[in-house]
């Protein structure tokens, strides 16, 4: 209990906080670095080669998921490094190629990689290791492979625009909207920068976005924009109070130091890769195939 009251809390995501010094976070650089990662997923995005998308994502989810194990190795879990990075790579590859049974199929041989691959070791330790292998493959290479599957129709540069945007707009307006209002904690034993005004910028931020963003791209009713946003806010909110807890848990600020400004690669991902599932859904419900 005394390491969880004294972890320092993270500085990422929405909603917001209401003081970016206390944060820690140095924001030009922070800046610099965002429109950075913004330009490596746009241009390959929208390039005629799709496939170098898909190799920008194939690389966060291969260091994402060694953030993940090497944070779970301090907690003493041993989750197999090899199969999860391997696996990983193939699950988002195979969402892409092949769609979503492919992309549930990429879990389960992973998953069945890291277990074999466990079983060369002693038995001590064995069900927290393999549980250890099975979140990260989960949380990161699966949820991921849903932006694999958003980039798959002719119209999937702009599905995952849409879906990254919006995320965007969430982090952003609920910083903004934390530092100038926020007084009243969110979640203050998980993360206590994080405000209900912060919370309230992201909302309006999302629905703004959503609204412009299914009116210019899809051509279809903004109301379904509007709809689309404040799910996004819910699962982006969610996954970043989600890891958040995590980080409590193991007591550490970031999952990695790759980025200055921001951490590692998944204090990118915390708020993106829950609502991957989420954005695909509603915009295969919301959005006609071309």
């Amino acid at each position: 209990m005394a390491a969880f009251d004294t972890a320092p809390a993270p500085p990422e995501g929405a909603p917001g906080k209401r003081e970016p010094t206390r944060a820690g976070r140095n924001l030009p650089v922070a800046v610099a670095v965002g429109l950075t990662l913004g330009a490596l997923i746009t241009v390959p995005l929208f390039s005629p080669a799709r496939w170098l998308f898909i190799g920008v994502l194939v690389a966060a989810v291969t260091i994402g998921s060694y953030e993940i194990v090497k944070s779970l190795r301090t907690l003493g879990a041993q989750p197999t490094l090899l199969p999860l990075l391997l696996g990983g790579a193939v699950t988002v590859v195979l969402a892409y190629r092949d769609g979503p049974d492919a992309l549930l199929l990429g879990l389960v041989l992973t998953v069945l990689a890291c277990l074999a691959w466990r079983l060369a070791d002693p038995a001590e330790g064995f069900l927290r290791d393999v549980a250890a292998a099975t979140f990260t493959a989960a949380y990161v290479p699966f949820l991921a492979g849903f932006c694999a599957l958003m980039a798959m129709p002719a119209d999937g540069p702009r599905r995952v625009t849409a879906f990254i945007f919006v995320v965007v707009c969430s982090d952003v307006g609920g910083y903004a909207a934390g530092v100038l209002f926020g007084k009243h904690p969110m979640a203050p034993s998980v993360s206590p920068k994080k405000t209900w005004e912060g919370f309230a910028g992201s909302l309006l931020a999302c629905a703004v976005a959503g609204t412009v963003l299914f009116a210019t791209l899809f051509d279809v009713s903004p109301l379904l924009g509007v709809v689309y946003g404040l799910a996004v806010v819910l699962t982006a909110t969610l996954g970043d109070l989600g890891e958040s807890m995590v980080k409590r848990d193991i007591g550490i600020k970031d999952m990695g130091t790759l980025l200055p400004g921001h951490g590692g690669i998944m204090d990118r991902l915390d708020s993106l890769l829950p609502t991957a599932p989420v954005a695909y859904i509603l915009l295969a419900a919301f959005v006609p195939y071309p």
